[in-house]
């Protein structure tokens, strides 16, 4: 049984790609993959009661997702090119759907441990990804080993320990750090009352009120950061700003972050 949060973003994520048809495809085969959920499912039960980690599983799998979509879509309104379309090799919805493959799948491996988990993801993702691509492309090898390529190098990236050159996977990679509110910690600091190492992303993830992603104006993508108290820079400049600095899609992004709107404070 999905909760609220999951059904809420899957409406949300449909809503982002009504005008593409191959991707609603996709994620609507997503939403309804059995194994996908127990596995997401099985990787937030390691991440919360087993490591003391906050939620690694299905609602922050399709809130990565979610955000990527939101900053795939405004690059492409503003006319800026991703790494498939640069080297015209794909399309605009092809890198799409890479994204939204990697954000779903990205953290798989936390299912086993923290250690290596990026790379432990890429090997339980790779059986889903092909059965997710000849679904939506049952007839286009080419295809499908493009956006297979191009998620896997999202998903390995996405902890800033591998080196990454496509603007998709930079976009994973920040979206997975825009993904840093109280609502990520709630349910660890509620059942983990014992210090534990990895406390800190839960208290000053508990700190961020809200993330926004938006236009920019001196760049095309716009990330707000809001928190009720500085603990909360922990998680902006230990995990976010890194990321944002590991990114391919580096140049596309300014970042704001402050404990009131009232006091933002530019990083980049």
């Amino acid at each position: 049984m999905k909760s609220p949060k999951e059904l809420n973003l899957e409406s949300r994520i449909l809503d982002k790609l009504k005008n593409f048809e191959n991707c609603t495809k996709l994620v609507n085969y997503l939403f309804q993959d059995e194994e996908l959920q127990l596995m997401q499912d099985f990787a937030n039960n390691v991440s919360i009661k087993r490591l003391g980690y906050n939620d690694h599983g299905p609602v922050h799998m399709r809130q990565v997702a979610n955000n990527a979509i939101k900053m795939l879509n405004i690059l492409h309104e503003k006319n800026i090119q991703t790494s498939l379309e640069k080297e015209e090799i794909g399309t605009f919805e092809d890198s799409m759907c890479a994204v939204i493959l990697a954000g779903f799948l990205h953290d798989l491996g936390m299912m086993i441990g923290r250690c290596s988990h990026e790379e432990m993801s890429v090997a339980l993702a790779i059986p889903l990804i092909d059965r997710a691509l000849e679904y939506v492309f049952p007839s286009n090898l080419q295809k499908k080993v493009i956006i297979k390529s191009t998620a896997l190098e999202a998903i390995v990236g996405h902890m800033s320990t591998k080196k990454i050159h496509s603007i998709e996977a930079g976009i994973i990679l920040i979206a997975d750090g825009c993904d840093m509110t109280k609502g990520r910690a709630r349910i660890p600091l509620s059942i983990n009352k014992t210090p534990k190492i990895g406390d800190i992303h839960k208290y000053s993830a508990n700190a961020i009120s809200k993330v926004r992603i938006a236009p920019g104006d001196k760049k095309p993508i716009k990330i707000c950061v809001e928190m009720t108290g500085d603990v909360g820079f922990f998680q902006i400049e230990e995990v976010l700003l890194t990321k944002v600095n590991s990114s391919p899609a580096k140049e596309y992004v300014e970042l704001y972050a402050g404990v009131c709107p009232e006091d933002m404070k530019c990083y980049l």
